[in-house]
């Protein structure tokens, strides 16, 4: 299938072309036609996809099908979980849309810039507005922007942003937006929480699911090298000098770890960065945009870089720490390979992970054959898992205990 085929129209075509694609994904196959023909739609599809060009690319079709005159109005709300998507979206809706009749106005709210030169920008005229979930609710709070004339209302990697508060976060969001829109939900899996959320939004959804994409990794090849615990950074040291990667995605664990190696792998001549969710917005676009230009050849990431990152250039992805889940496992190494390129993905397995990778091989439908390296040799023994000792019965005070002395003191 061509995209000349899914009925979007000559400008947008071009810029198509322009931007080098040649055919639709499968996401954007099945999604963009369902789109312009008016659907409340669910996609189960992973970051690297297309997803985000599955809708970008009709509602800019139908924005300019129904052009109006006058100040702009938001038509189009997108949420996202990360300030990175948001602008990764925010500047696919630009790309495709400069050579529409009328280019729609785009503004892009995220956390960590001014919320009063966000919500100017909006007052001035916006189209579409893209946003993480937190700073819309803070825009919204100030009840300062018009949003009755909404008709696109999308949820983009929707499984990223089930925090604690999201679902209520929701609940003020149905009520500021109008009954009547179309829904479009993204998520690349579906827990109940997700199920609870997309019943909140509509019941009416087209389900659409792209089979196989757990394990899209046929460029990717995967290897498992067994190392102790505390021999992973001169591991790391002898990898990169041996392979010469052109640009390395290193998983971390925690913030401060990404912090702690960085430093010391700049002070031994590496030129590489941290990234991490307590950079500012400006050093976190500075350093994305460092990496891209391959002025840094190292980023050390928590997983904020797992999704939403649009890189295609990263030849090789190192998960120094495992990740929480087996889906995040997949997110991670699908940073490589991306484009049609190949990638090479690399675990660092220890005593201490090996039967929690296991975990993931099974849960991801993989096999990786353990590898050792000479002079970082795996040794020592897993450690025993210890059982947790029965609670002993009786010593605790039980409910009722509990509420007879709290009447008792009430009472008093």
């Amino acid at each position: 299938m061509s995209f000349s085929s899914l009925k979007l129209s000559k400008n947008i075509l071009k810029t198509i072309k322009n931007s080098s694609f040649t055919k639709p994904t499968p996401i954007q196959e099945k999604v963009i036609p369902l789109v312009l023909k008016g659907d409340d739609i669910m996609a189960k599809a992973k970051t690297g996809s297309g997803k985000s060009a599955s809708y970008v690319l009709p509602i800019l079709e139908l924005l300019n099908k129904n052009n109006y005159d006058g100040k702009a109005k938001i038509q189009v709300l997108v949420l996202t979980p990360t300030r990175e998507l948001t602008l990764q979206i925010a500047n696919t809706f630009e790309i495709f849309g400069k050579l529409l009749d009328k280019t729609p106005k785009i503004v892009s709210v995220i956390g960590g810039e001014s919320i009063g030169d966000q919500l100017f920008a909006i007052q001035k005229g916006c189209d579409i507005l893209v946003a993480t979930s937190g700073r819309f609710l803070d825009v919204l709070n100030k009840k300062q922007m018009n949003l009755s004339y909404l008709k696109y209302f999308i949820l983009d990697e929707a499984d990223k942003m089930l925090n604690l508060g999201f679902s209520e976060e929701l609940d003020l969001i149905l009520k500021a937006i109008p009954n009547s829109r179309q829904n479009l939900l993204f998520s690349a899996t579906y827990p109940q929480k997700i199920l609870n959320i997309a019943s909140k939004i509509t019941q009416d959804w087209t389900k659409i699911s792209i089979e196989d994409e757990i394990l899209t990794v046929d460029n990717i090849t995967q290897r498992a090298i067994e190392v102790n615990h505390e021999n992973r950074g001169p591991l790391l040291r002898y990898l990169l000098d041996m392979h010469k990667f052109e640009q390395v995605l290193v998983f971390m664990a925690n913030k401060r770890a990404t912090d702690n190696i960085s430093a010391k792998f700049q002070k031994q001549g590496y030129k590489c960065e941290s990234f991490n969710g307590d950079l500012s917005q400006e050093d976190r676009t500075y350093t994305l945009d460092g990496f891209k230009d391959k002025k840094i050849k190292i980023l050390f990431a928590t997983d904020i870089a797992a999704r939403g990152l649009d890189i295609d250039d990263i030849s090789c992805v190192i998960n120094f720490d495992l990740p929480r889940s087996p889906t995040d496992y997949i997110h991670r190494i699908g940073r490589t390979a991306r484009a049609g390129k190949s990638g090479i993905a690399i675990s660092f397995i220890s005593q201490e992970n090996k039967a929690y990778f296991k975990v993931i091989e099974k849960k991801c439908n993989v096999k990786i054959d353990r590898e050792q390296i000479k002079g970082f040799e795996l040794t020592g023994n897993a450690p025993k898992i210890e059982k947790g000792k029965n609670p002993v019965k009786g010593k605790g005070k039980s409910k009722k205990d509990k509420l007879r002395e709290k009447a008792l003191l009430e009472s008093k």
